[in-house]
């Protein structure tokens, strides 16, 4: 499903700092995988590489048979919006939106016309519990239900692959094992799942651990 070929990520500040440095890896379909490793080791530059958020200063990478790095921009978006679903530690929920509103917004931009957004809106609301706070707005809503909210958008377009980038890290204890349940269950449909954590607790929790220390992988 994601495979990576010597990929580097540079970036040029006061010096070429390298934040990703030659990792070669392979997530089978289906994986639950958790990505691990200090502050500043790469991980979550590795994560926005494999997202299509940006883009490699040299190697390459797959995505479901897609080398990424001969797509234009508008490929890459394409990929993003179809094949991928993204969660993270601070949701990225729009205020000024209600939850069902929030789910709508990925498909919205896919071109489904109002009445199947709603319908698929209502339906991931469902699926993560939260039918009963489709008017509710992110600020009426506790950080648990604010992330299970993103999750629903996540899902929203029926991505094959969920990248959650410290999705716990701004949780209570018991939000985050909710959280993780939704996770597995979304696992056992056959989602294939990487979750970046600083958390060893939660990388226990997954089928296998890439850990990372200054940009590679160890």
């Amino acid at each position: 499903m994601i495979r990576t070929e010597k990929l580097v990520r540079q970036y040029e500040l006061a010096e070429t700092v390298t934040a990703v440095h030659d990792v070669t890896v392979s997530i089978d379909a289906g994986e639950f995988v958790s990505v691990c490793g200090p502050s500043g080791s790469g991980k979550s530059t590795f994560l926005g590489l494999i997202g299509c958020l940006d883009r490699p200063t040299s190697g390459r990478c797959w995505i479901d048979g897609d080398e990424t790095s001969k797509l234009s921009s508008d490929e890459l978006a394409g990929i993003r919006n179809r094949k991928i679903g993204f969660v993270f530690q601070n949701f990225n929920l729009l205020d000024r939106l209600d939850a069902r509103e929030n789910i709508e917004l990925p498909l919205m931009y896919a071109g489904v016309n109002n009445r199947t957004r709603r319908e698929i809106a209502e339906s991931t609301l469902r699926m993560v519990g939260l039918a009963d706070r489709a008017k509710h707005r992110p600020t009426q809503l506790s950080g648990g239900q604010q992330q299970r909210v993103a999750v629903a958008r996540a899902l929203a377009c029926s991505p094959k692959i969920i990248l959650a980038d410290e999705p716990t890290g701004a949780l209570d204890s018991k939000s985050a094992r909710d959280l993780m349940d939704l996770f597995h269950r979304l696992h056992e449909f056959g989602k294939t799942i990487i979750v970046v954590t600083h958390d060893p607790e939660i990388a226990r929790q997954t089928s296998r651990v890439i850990r990372f220390r200054d940009g590679r992988v160890q």
